[in-house]
């Protein structure tokens, strides 16, 4: 073992030992300080703060500033929430988080992978999408392989912890580039899998194959589930999920489709994206607006990269 990855290893255990010891703490004294927490990050650290504001701007012009301002404020409290929540999940029992975060439909999922067939989850950062890993839960004697796709994060400590907080239910939280080795490795052992996407993030230039209309905005959109689901005929499913009240989540398990190459190309990814609009215009401060979002334009694109048999490449 080397120096670097020894200190590495030390940095990690006190993190991560620091962490559990702070998330034993009672959930309502966490929302004390996410309280704390929101005055700092919306009053004086202003977080993100043009991101934020361009985005409402953009998604919601038939409101006013001050309501703007006010969706902003609410969209805060409940980030600060997010984060007390997050620390307190590296420790809560079975029991208790099955009670937090209910998942509606969870017997359709059950029995497309009782069928021997995959599921892709469809889900976007609305409430807690973290918490959202629990769901292995809801499947308790399947035989199945349950994860998640995420960024690696550049830092080889932090991606270690966060990791071993969302895996601590049973999935494992799968690299994007090793994602489709994965799905297969699964079947080949003979194990129908359960794949949790995030898919409302900003694609690589390399990565926009489509662009659809979302939040009164033209967005390039993610469209690697469509293809891997039409790749491997796997089952389309989108969870909406709701914050029912402060800690307490319901994602409601919805079906798109479970015969992907029946449909037009790129249809999967609209509709889960109209499903996703439909979820965050109904409780908008539940969305992560700090993401910048549309950072990407078709015009920019157009520019510097052409299609060619299907590839994105650089324009000479």
């Amino acid at each position: 073992m080397t120096m670097k990855k020894f200190l590495q290893n030390i940095l990690f255990y006190v993190l991560y030992g620091t962490w559990c010891i702070l998330s034993l703490l009672p959930l309502w004294f966490h929302y004390i300080l996410a309280d704390i927490l929101y005055v700092l990050v919306a009053h004086v650290v202003h977080y993100r703060h043009r991101v934020i504001d361009k985005n409402l701007a953009h998604a919601f012009p038939e409101l006013s500033d001050v309501e703007r301002r006010r969706l902003k404020n609410r969209f805060y409290h409940f980030f600060c929430d997010f984060i007390a929540e997050l620390v307190k999940f590296s420790t809560m029992h079975p029991n208790n988080i099955k009670r937090r975060m209910v998942f509606h439909g969870a017997e359709q999922v059950r029995d497309i992978i009782n069928d021997g067939q995959d599921v892709a989850l469809m889900l976007g950062h609305c409430g807690n999408w973290e918490w959202m890993t629990s769901y292995p839960l809801w499947f308790e004697g399947a035989d199945a392989g349950f994860g998640q796709v995420a960024h690696t994060l550049e830092n080889p400590v932090m991606e270690r912890l966060i990791c071993a907080v969302r895996n601590r239910f049973g999935s494992q939280t799968i690299a994007m580039k090793e994602t489709l080795r994965w799905l297969l490795q699964e079947r080949a052992e003979g194990h129908p899998t359960i794949l949790a996407y995030i898919s409302d993030q900003v694609p690589t230039w390399q990565n926009i194959h489509h662009w659809i209309d979302f939040m009164n905005q033209d967005t390039p959109v993610f469209t690697g589930v469509e293809r891997i689901a039409r790749k491997l005929n796997q089952a389309v499913v989108y969870v909406d999920m709701q914050r029912v009240k402060r800690g307490y989540y319901e994602a409601e398990v919805q079906v798109i489709t479970r015969d992907p190459n029946s449909l037009p190309e790129f249809a999967i990814t609209d509709d889960y994206f109209r499903r996703l609009e439909a979820a965050i215009r109904r409780t908008p401060q539940y969305w992560l607006w700090s993401h910048n979002r549309w950072k990407r334009t078709r015009e920019e694109f157009n520019r510097k990269f052409e299609v060619v048999n299907g590839r994105v490449i650089e324009r000479k």
